[in-house]
């Protein structure tokens, strides 16, 4: 008999819904190429776009506006270097690109990228020490010659510590000079009410394996006056931005993990905000002194993000691993070192303190049980990280 495990990790990816793997099911025996014109193939067609049409409407979106793309990296990097690229195009004075300082890796190492081989100039927009993004700072940076800047991105809720992002104001305030706004609202769907079109904003990303649904299917929704130059080229699929042959039981699975997600978002919402205060509450009961992240007034329901004085997260991580809990740690680990998570740092905490750190995220299958299992065991694996991390130092590290 398997172990039972408790899995507090749903912001890295979600349980696929039983329904969503019945219809994936269902239409993986449906035979031909979307994009060929014979009997099979208008079949297949006929699921994608009734898809499309499915997706738009639980997202508030028109179906012309829905790009089918391969997950959430892809959309983010169709946006943000498709949009770049058109707009710089139009007017080679826009090179500048506004991020918000905690944008997720798949924002911010292209716009990395931009910067290292296609000239962009980027500005970092600060976060408090909430996480929540400083408007009045980009105010002040799109004041300053805002005709040549050629984007803005900012998440709509960040994937570390949950803070919600003021996503209408910033789009109000690049509408004043008619900057076009992306945002990467993979976490958000499901979460909290997203209406594509009442955003106001001009890209959003969304994730299949984030709310439920397949991993490798998910969608930039593009309004369709915005101009986009194709990340890749080919076959001229999906209105000639995203070329390749479309995978129609991933975007039938895509549709209905949408349409789930949405189907009661406040009901939902309630349930896990109250399981997280019964984690927040057992976690600062038995650890006093660990640190709660994030902007307790503007928070994902199902995201619990904590810094634990003297310890590390890996060994927070893999102690609670071996106690049968999945979750995960607020630090990135390159080529084998562990390294403090850049959205601590841009909220201004302390490089040790960003490496204690652990997020904790919750979903449709988690249970009190579950929150009790963690709330249970989080005491003694933080006496026995810190007792860790004391021996580590008093050897000299080694």
């Amino acid at each position: 008999m398997s172990e039972r495990r408790v899995y507090l990790d749903h912001a890295a990816t979600t349980p696929v819904l039983p329904k969503v793997i019945d219809v994936v099911a269902a239409t993986m025996a449906t035979l031909g190429n979307p994009s060929s014109l014979h009997a099979s193939g208008r079949r297949a067609r006929k699921l994608v776009e009734e898809a499309r049409e499915s997706v738009a409407a639980s997202l508030g979106a028109r179906p012309s506006e829905v790009v089918f793309t391969s997950g959430g990296t892809e959309a983010d990097n169709l946006a943000v270097k498709g949009i770049y690229w058109a707009r710089r195009a139009a007017d080679p004075r826009r090179t500048r690109i506004l991020a918000s300082a905690v944008e997720h890796h798949a924002v911010m190492d292209p716009v990395h990228w931009l910067a290292a081989e296609q000239g962009a100039k980027v500005e970092w927009l600060p976060v408090d020490h909430s996480g929540r993004l400083d408007t009045a700072a980009l105010r002040r940076v799109l004041d300053h010659d805002p005709d040549s800047v050629a984007l803005v991105t900012v998440m709509w809720a960040n994937n570390e510590v949950g803070t919600v992002q003021p996503v209408g104001e910033v789009v109000g305030i690049a509408r004043q000079h008619g900057i076009p706004v992306h945002s990467d609202a993979v976490q958000a769907v499901g979460q909290v009410p997203v209406h594509f079109g009442d955003s106001g904003l001009d890209a959003m990303t969304v994730s299949g394996h984030k709310a439920g649904g397949p991993v490798g299917v998910g969608a930039l929704l593009a309004r369709r006056e915005l101009d986009l130059v194709p990340v890749t080229h080919g076959g001229g699929q999906e209105r000639d931005v995203r070329s390749g042959t479309l995978d129609a039981p991933a975007v039938a699975g895509l549709a209905a993990a949408l349409r789930a997600a949405v189907a009661d978002v406040s009901g939902h919402a309630a349930a896990l905000a109250g399981l997280r205060d019964r984690l927040v509450d057992g976690v600062t009961r038995e650890v006093p002194d660990a640190i709660r992240n994030g902007d307790p007034a503007h928070v994902l329901p199902g995201h619990a993000h904590f810094s634990f004085l003297g310890c590390e997260g890996d060994s927070l991580l893999l102690l609670l691993d071996a106690a049968g809990i999945d979750c995960s740690t607020g630090s990135a680990c390159t080529a084998g070192v562990p390294e403090p998570s850049h959205v601590l740092l841009a909220m201004g905490a302390d490089p040790a303190l960003a490496r204690g750190s652990l997020r904790f995220t919750l979903g449709g299958t988690t249970t009190a049980d579950d929150v009790d299992v963690l709330v249970r065991a989080i005491g003694p694996v933080v006496e026995r990280a810190r007792a860790a991390g004391v021996v580590n130092v008093s050897n000299g590290g080694k």
